[in-house]
C-alpha cells in the first residue's frame, strides 16, 4: 500500500508539472530564396553549386531575397537579423542592412501563409502588403 501511495504521489506530481510547463513556440523557418512570383523563379535566382545567388537581369522580373541563418541577401543590399519577434504567424525581423551607399536598420514584418507563402508589410504604408513564395531551385 506504501509503494502504490508513492506511485500514486509521484504520477500527481508529473501530470502536474506537464501541465505548467510552457508550450514552445515553434520557430518560423525562413531559410532558402523567397520571390515575388513562383513562376519566375529561375529568373530571379541562379543556382550553380551550392550557393544560391540573383541572376544577372534578376530585377526586370521581380524581387526576391535570400535568407540564410542571419543574414538576408537582396539584390542590392545585404542584412544581419539583430531580433526576432515571433507571435503566431507574424514574425518582426530588426536588422541591420548596408548597401554600396549607406547603412540603416530595417523593421521586417512578415506574415506566414504557409510553409512556402509569406507576406511583408509595411508599417509606414498602412495596406501595402507584398507575398512572396519560397523558390524550389
Amino acid at each position: 500500500m506504501f509503494d502504490a501511495r508513492r506511485l500514486l504521489a509521484a504520477t500527481a506530481v508529473m501530470f502536474g508539472l506537464s501541465i505548467m510547463l510552457p508550450v514552445q513556440a515553434h520557430a518560423i523557418d525562413l531559410s532558402g530564396a523567397w520571390a515575388t512570383d513562383a513562376g519566375l523563379c529561375s529568373r530571379v535566382f541562379t543556382q550553380k553549386g551550392k550557393p544560391v545567388a540573383f541572376a544577372e537581369l534578376s530585377d526586370l522580373f521581380g524581387s526576391g531575397f535570400i535568407i540564410e541563418g542571419d543574414r538576408i541577401r537582396g539584390k542590392n543590399a545585404r542584412c544581419a537579423i539583430k531580433s526576432r519577434k515571433q507571435e503566431g504567424d507574424n514574425l518582426e525581423l530588426s536588422a541591420a542592412c548596408a548597401t554600396t551607399i549607406m547603412t540603416s536598420n530595417v523593421v521586417f514584418s512578415l506574415k506566414v501563409i504557409d510553409d512556402n507563402n509569406i507576406s511583408r508589410s509595411f508599417p509606414e504604408i498602412p495596406g501595402m502588403t507584398i507575398k512572396y513564395t519560397r523558390c524550389i531551385l
